[in-house]
């Protein structure tokens, strides 16, 4: 979109899941997105990723750039000319980079909130704690790698779960421009995940009340990547004129069977 595809190690990237109820994330997200559903849910999760050796891929040099990162990001699906794609929705980025930062949406696809990260490895135990400048973002996810994901997850098993996120590779995040959304795409060459088992996890995001009422968002599970050679790609951006409520009026029967299970129109 405005770089070259750029390219590094993901050093550390922990996947740490919520399973939602479909008509509180619907009600939460802008058009044109509407959640996929696993089995009942909507899925919402951060992203907590450390990067290294980031550059330009067409610049040869053995080195480049490295930055914790966090992203709070739900699995959508949206139409474009009658085809429907699947992605996700990233409504916030923060990253301890500076250059992250003020990069970011303006020649690198998002807007990034600079943060303070904490982070704290000891053999196969990962905590990752993020503040953000601004004081609107909070985050804390500690656990240790495990066999499998938990018996309650949505997901069923460490396979099915590892696919569903491999589809989760085009992300569209937030801009200053209301309806408009800047696209990036992850490429992995080495695509492997592994199973946390959490201790802590806490999200602003997640806990927000007045976004999600009590009892409608509950963890799920949490997945771990390591020493991923990626390249990010820029993407088209993706606008919409159609506000929420023109979303709600243009599915009128998605919308009662997100709150009205069993109903039909």
């Amino acid at each position: 979109m405005r770089l070259p595809a750029i390219c590094g190690i993901i050093d550390r990237r922990i996947l740490a899941n919520y399973r939602i109820d479909p008509a509180c994330m619907s009600a939460a997200l802008p058009a044109p997105f509407r959640p996929q559903i696993v089995n009942g849910y909507a899925i919402g999760g951060i992203c907590l990723i450390r990067l290294k050796r980031v550059r330009p891929k067409l610049l040869p040099i053995p080195w480049g750039i490295g930055s914790e990162n966090a992203a709070h990001r739900i699995a959508v699906k949206w139409d474009v000319n009658g085809q429907t794609m699947h992605g996700v929705y990233i409504p916030r980025r923060d990253t301890n980079s500076t250059l992250n930062s003020l990069a970011g949406g303006r020649i690198f696809p998002g807007i990034h909130h600079h943060a303070k990260f904490t982070v704290e490895e000891n053999d196969d135990h990962y905590s990752v704690m993020m503040a953000s400048d601004d004081g609107v973002a909070e985050v804390h996810v500690a656990g240790s790698v495990a066999s499998t994901i938990p018996d309650s997850s949505v997901f069923g098993s460490l396979e099915s779960a590892s696919d569903f996120f491999a589809m989760g590779s085009l992300g569209y995040s937030d801009t200053n421009t209301t309806g408009k959304f800047d696209g990036l795409e992850l490429q992995c060459e080495n695509w492997q995940i592994e199973s946390l088992t959490i201790d802590t996890i806490q999200s602003s995001y997640f806990e927000d009340q007045s976004r999600f009422p009590s009892g409608s968002v509950e963890f799920d599970c949490a997945l771990l990547m390591r020493e991923i050679v990626h390249e990010w790609h820029g993407r088209p951006d993706l606008c919409c004129s159609t506000g929420l409520s023109g979303w709600f009026e243009s599915r009128p029967s998605e919308v009662t069977e997100l709150l009205f299970p069993g109903v039909r129109n």
